[in-house]
């Protein structure tokens, strides 16, 4: 597979993957709900190496006969919900990359993202963008995926008794007055991450809900398969984390979650020392992305501007007005969600404007 990453880096363009490591969902693996640098690593990985993660998806108890196996209900078991916080999502890590250091960038090259199951959750939920037009109810609605066509369907749905509140939460499901759902509609199927990064270079707990400099809860579908991710590293060895799996998602993520689904991700970790840049910055085949987050959703849209016009400036060589009148004639801004506390909006600069070989 050739890669084509941000200019400048010859030696990570050319970085052969040393070793295979597997990385298991166990409850000595796992942390559930947040990043922490004084979390001990659970694996460590040379620069190159290609890492097998099980990433399991919190919502797994929407549906635990389809959702869980004995290994992932073993985690659901053995974890205690006090120490379940102050995020929600189930991380597996953290992986320490030798020679990492702060102001490095850890190159993720994503690679594969297989569902463990044939079924996922989307739960419209309290934190949903909606939840009071519906009269702060809660429901659940179960999607099956069909392998060979790569889309999903609604299986059943169901109204949750009471309010979602628990990371990890088992319903009573084979209770409950399952509906039928969304009939004659498809979706297609993108199995990406909802939620990875480093840890973030503060005491305690950073909590896995908001996304920040250090990653975190993204939600942005195109951290799939195929792509590529770099985070700014902040602490030795940049204590890498993964989870809150999907299978799909649109942008915005509007009822308050997406079909979360537990993933086998394939990637490889590459070292990066000759550049460095303020936020996650995703590279797909055909786009340039860059991430802005605050708790307002116009200064997160103002913190993208600057950063892509940084990357511009910085990475692609432009004057900061030719980045400046290029960024309104082809860049297209979104709103990557708006349920996660901070707010987040991406920025995508088409990779085909430029002409083969410029830096």
């Amino acid at each position: 597979m050739a890669y084509s990453v941000i200019p400048g880096s010859k030696a990570a363009s050319h970085a052969h993957p040393t070793a295979l490591h597997l990385l298991r969902a166990t409850p000595e693996t796992c942390h559930w709900g947040y990043f922490d640098p004084s979390l001990a690593p659970v694996l460590t990985v040379n620069s190159g190496d290609l890492v097998q993660v099980e990433a399991v998806t919190h919502h797994a108890g929407d549906a635990p006969d389809l959702m869980m196996d004995e290994a992932v209900r073993h985690i659901y078991d053995t974890i205690p919900e006090s120490d379940r916080n102050p995020g929600v999502h189930l991380m597996t890590g953290p992986i320490y990359v030798k020679d990492a250091k702060p102001g490095d960038m850890l190159e993720v090259r994503y690679l594969r993202m297989v569902p463990r199951f044939d079924y996922g959750s989307n739960l419209a939920a309290n934190w949903g963008h909606l939840y009071k037009e519906f009269g702060e109810k809660e429901r659940v609605t179960i999607y099956r995926l069909d392998r060979s066509t790569n889309l999903a369907e609604a299986h059943y749905a169901y109204d949750y008794p009471g309010l979602y509140d628990t990371p990890g939460k088992i319903t009573s499901c084979p209770e409950c007055d399952r509906q039928t759902a969304l009939n004659g509609v498809r979706v297609p199927v993108r199995p990406h991450l909802g939620t990875a990064g480093v840890a973030p270079d503060v005491p305690g707990r950073v909590s896995t809900i908001p996304p920040g400099a250090h990653g975190g809860n993204i939600d942005n579908w195109r951290i799939g398969a195929g792509a590529t991710m770099f985070y700014p590293v902040a602490v030795d060895g940049g204590l890498f984390s993964v989870g809150d799996p999907h299978i799909s998602q649109g942008d915005g993520e509007i009822s308050g979650t997406a079909i979360e689904a537990s993933l086998d991700v394939l990637f490889q970790i590459v070292l990066r020392k000759d550049f460095e840049f303020p936020s996650p910055l995703l590279e797909t085949p055909n786009y340039w992305i860059v991430h802005g987050f605050d708790e307002d959703l116009n200064v997160a849209m103002r913190n993208a501007s600057l950063d892509m016009l940084k990357f511009l400036h910085d990475e692609r060589d432009l004057s900061k007005d030719d980045a400046y009148s290029l960024m309104s004639v082809s860049a297209d801004f979104t709103v990557t969600q708006v349920v996660d506390g901070r707010q987040g909006v991406h920025v995508r600069m088409p990779r085909s404007i430029f002409a083969p070989g410029r830096k």
